[in-house]
């Protein structure tokens, strides 16, 4: 048996807590992000989408931040909108708007 995860891997850690009662009647959404060492970043992982007013303000905000974008902004229908950007690490983060 491998141990997958060892003791001494350094890791950092960025939490974005939320009110469950406000998080009802608020955009956005609580998590964790994790960099480990030995664990590289990028797609395959779990795509995150965050609540917006507009997804294509937040994807060009990417952009000035250094991420860049996948798929521009672009209807779902009757649920919306979303944007598909990466981060400077190289992760898919999706962005959803009405």
């Amino acid at each position: 048996m491998h141990q997958l995860f060892p003791i001494r891997r350094i890791m950092e850690m960025w939490s974005f807590p939320a009110d469950k009662d406000a998080a009802k009647t608020t955009y956005g959404a609580c998590g964790m992000l994790v960099k480990m060492e030995g664990v590289p970043s990028g797609c395959g992982g779990t795509l995150v989408y965050f609540a917006c007013e507009d997804c294509a303000v937040e994807a060009a905000r990417a952009t000035e931040n250094g991420g860049s974008i996948f798929k521009e902004k672009m209807s779902i229908g009757e649920h919306g909108f979303i944007s598909l950007v990466y981060d400077t690490e190289g992760n898919m983060i999706g962005l959803h708007s009405m």
